[in-house]
């Protein structure tokens, strides 16, 4: 499995809810239609204030967003319990979210669908990046670094969760570790 993700990062702030990664009026999409699936991240992070968040996360007309890392502040993913969030997040080619604190389903829901990392950060890093910025996040080595100045981050190492995410969520690492038949 990919262990070191470069790209451009896409910051918020605190106590961005599930609202804001995807409003509810979306909600009637089925992830397991792929038609449906790829919809989903078109409408990533649709729910932020566009005076607080001028450059979109998936731009107008797109599926995907530029932007494979989300830094975010504390009590990132609080709000609904919707497992459609970090689904539509994945959708839209987000591999990992670097933020401070997670609220606890979002985190459960990360690793359940397998759709993208929680990388809990030990230094607040919503105040130090800007959208566009490119950094490296090693999941092996629990490090972020920054292009720009190479100053390195670090955030809690994924433990038990990561081979879970790694097979792409709950139940394929279920048939993959033989705790249910493979299909």
């Amino acid at each position: 499995m990919q262990s070191v993700f470069t790209g451009p990062v896409y910051v918020v702030r605190d106590n961005i809810d599930t609202d804001q990664i995807i409003s509810a009026q979306f909600l009637n999409l089925v992830p397991t239609i792929p038609e449906e699936y790829e919809k989903l991240g078109s409408y990533a992070l649709d729910g932020l204030p566009k005076s607080l968040y001028p450059v979109r996360y998936v731009k107008e007309g797109q599926l995907d967003s530029d932007y494979p890392i989300v830094v975010g502040g504390k009590n990132f993913g609080c709000g609904s319990s919707r497992e459609h969030a970090p689904i539509a997040m994945g959708s839209a080619n987000c591999e990992l979210v670097l933020a401070e604190s997670f609220a606890r389903i979002f985190f459960r829901n990360c690793v359940a669908t397998g759709e993208l990392y929680p990388c809990e950060i030990t230094e607040r890093l919503c105040d130090v990046l800007k959208t566009g910025d490119i950094v490296t996040v090693d999941l092996d080595a629990a490090t972020v670094t920054a292009k720009a100045t190479g100053k390195v981050y670090h955030f809690k190492p994924l433990g038990d969760v990561r081979p879970v995410v790694d097979a792409g969520g709950i139940f394929n690492y279920a048939r993959q570790s033989g705790m249910i038949a493979a299909k």
